[in-house]
């Protein structure tokens, strides 16, 4: 079961190589496989130093694991580009190649958390749809500026949640902030 689970979301990375303009969605979707794969970690982190010939078992197991998981990140990530941004990346470790792809499409970033950060702060609920989907949106689109790079903190994600909300929530508003209620996000709606 687990290897069609893997092959089903590899599948995903095979409809669209990096072209230099899909680069957003590309990170998005690889990323996606890879925390599924539990190899994620690899993009975030380079290889550690070669632990000493005594050092314990465990720190040799882990960073044999990381070389590994290294190389299968590569060629992951070769396979699903362009053949000219393959042989751009060919002779570079996976950390290096998204750091690399990140500095390169930076400005699509910054268009994209434009995007968002308007999206969040324009989005309001309309007389009529339920809350909870509402509330869903605005936290996916929080934690989409959060993987850009661009956090908020809970405290104004709040209030920009609140502040969406149609006339007929004043009432829960003010008993919100009357009585210094502290939910999370999701315990919003």
């Amino acid at each position: 079961m687990a290897a069609n689970t893997t092959f089903s979301l590899r599948s995903i990375l095979e409809k669209e190589k990096l072209n230099g303009t899909n680069y957003m969605d590309w990170d998005r979707n690889m990323r996606i496989v890879l925390k599924q794969e539990r190899k994620e970690y690899v993009l975030d982190q380079p290889i550690p130093a070669e632990p000493a010939a005594n050092a314990a078992r465990a720190i040799r197991d882990a960073y044999e694991r990381h070389v590994r998981d290294e190389v299968d990140v590569t060629c992951l990530m070769l396979t699903i580009m362009e053949a000219n941004l393959q042989k751009q990346f060919l002779n570079r470790r996976a950390h290096d190649i998204s750091n690399e792809l990140k500095n390169l499409f930076q400005k699509q970033a910054r268009i994209e958390r434009f995007e968002t950060n308007k999206a969040l702060f324009h989005t309001r609920l309309t007389d009529g749809n339920p809350v909870g989907p509402h509330v869903l949106k605005m936290i996916g689109l929080r934690d989409h500026l959060e993987r850009l790079g661009s956090p908020i903190s809970q405290e104004l994600a709040t209030d920009v949640i609140l502040a969406s909300l149609t006339l007929a929530y004043d009432q829960f508003i003010m008993n919100y902030n009357m009585h210094g209620l502290e939910k999370t996000l999701t315990e919003l709606h």
